[in-house]
């Protein structure tokens, strides 16, 4: 409780500081940070009220949610809780534990359906709280760190099963289906994605499943992921060969790998988070690959699989202690295959720690 207690403060305290007056949090990662609710967003509002003065807050939501509240934190921390029935108008008991004036910021998971009635009530759109709430989520505490941890350790061994699942004459469906069951087997509580990219279909970075027979000689992308309790994400990726690959493969791999570990390498506090993104492009670009490296090189994880803090060209924000994001360099050529080799990494106070312990190099099965 003492760690919850200690986000709302910072949280009011970061709304203070932004000059609005209060924050409106819906169900979504923000409600899961804050006061550990999982609690599902639906057409009847719910919403955590934070106000910057650091009085109470309190939570509003349909009398008939009241056991989503069960588990998370909102009970032993003494929050003024606000149920209400079909009939009465949520918006308003917002609109009531405010000033009427008062400038709110909402979160970014926050639905139309609930954003459009609250902007009529206090006469002006909200902002967006997460500018509020990025510094808090980006850095994460012991806690999130030993769940990040074991989430990273989870994934890892269904990648080290991957012998079990990838053969030729297999569809990429049935061995997505038998990864999908691992990765619930060694300990999440969910798949949330599960790319399996054989051949051509490797060279589309967003690629699934499909009924594609997998072939031998083929370069296999196998992109996997889902929460560990409480919440936190894995997210690694792994390149495979269906036997022996080719010259022109092996050497591509390689470099891939020495861009990968180059970003890796230069993660420390106190550089940029574009900086990273530049070593690894800058390796892929001096082979002749920067025109197949066509997205970013990480993004932050937590309790969502993408967010703050962005590794790209053009992100200034200064690493820190804490913050966790993923490096993952990619080379795809249309028609032909792809490749990808991601770790979720965490700044440390003079370097970096990876999550992900597999070997980077391309696995031959």
């Amino acid at each position: 409780m003492k760690v919850y207690a200690d986000r709302l403060a910072r949280a009011a305290d970061a709304a203070r500081a932004a000059n609005v007056d209060a924050l409106l949090i819906t169900p979504g990662p923000d409600l899961r940070y804050l006061v550990g609710s999982a609690a599902d967003s639906f057409e009847r509002l719910t919403v955590l009220i934070i106000p910057a003065d650091g009085s109470t807050p309190t939570v509003v939501l349909p009398t008939l949610e009241l056991a989503s509240l069960n588990g998370s934190a909102v009970g032993e921390l003494g929050l003024r809780v606000v149920d209400w029935v079909d009939g009465v108008d949520p918006y308003d008991l917002v609109r009531d534990a405010l000033p009427a004036d008062a400038r709110v910021a909402v979160t970014d998971t926050m639905p139309a359906l609930h954003l459009l009635p609250l902007a009529a009530r206090f006469g002006s759109l909200p902002v967006s709280a997460t500018p509020v709430l990025r510094t808090l989520r980006m850095t994460k505490d012991d806690a999130e760190l030993d769940a990040l941890r074991r989430a990273g350790a989870a994934i890892d061994r269904v990648h080290a099963r991957m012998g079990e699942f990838l053969r030729p004459g297999r569809t990429e469906a049935e061995v997505g289906a038998d990864i999908t069951a691992a990765i619930i087997e060694e300990g999440h509580t969910e798949a949330a994605f599960v790319i399996v990219g054989s051949g051509p279909h490797g060279a589309d970075p967003h690629h699934l499943v499909s009924d594609r027979v997998i072939e031998a000689g083929d370069v296999v992308v196998i992109d996997i992921g889902g929460p560990v309790e409480p919440g936190y994400y894995s997210d690694s990726t792994r390149t495979y060969v269906l036997g022996e690959p080719s010259a022109e493969v092996a050497s591509r791999l390689a470099v891939l790998e020495a861009a990968q570990a180059a970003a890796v390498a230069a993660v420390r506090p106190g550089v940029t988070a574009e900086s990273i993104d530049a070593a690894a492009r800058d390796v892929l670009v001096e082979a002749g690959f920067g025109d197949a490296f066509v997205h970013r090189t990480g993004h932050g994880i937590g309790l969502s699989v993408h967010e703050e803090p962005y590794i790209v060209a053009g992100n200034d924000l200064v690493l820190e202690p804490g913050m966790a994001f993923s490096i993952e360099p990619g080379i795809y050529f249309r028609g032909e295959w792809g490749a990808r080799i991601e770790d979720i990494v965490v700044v440390t106070d003079d370097g970096v720690e990876s999550m992900n312990k597999r070997p980077h190099g391309l696995t031959q099965l």
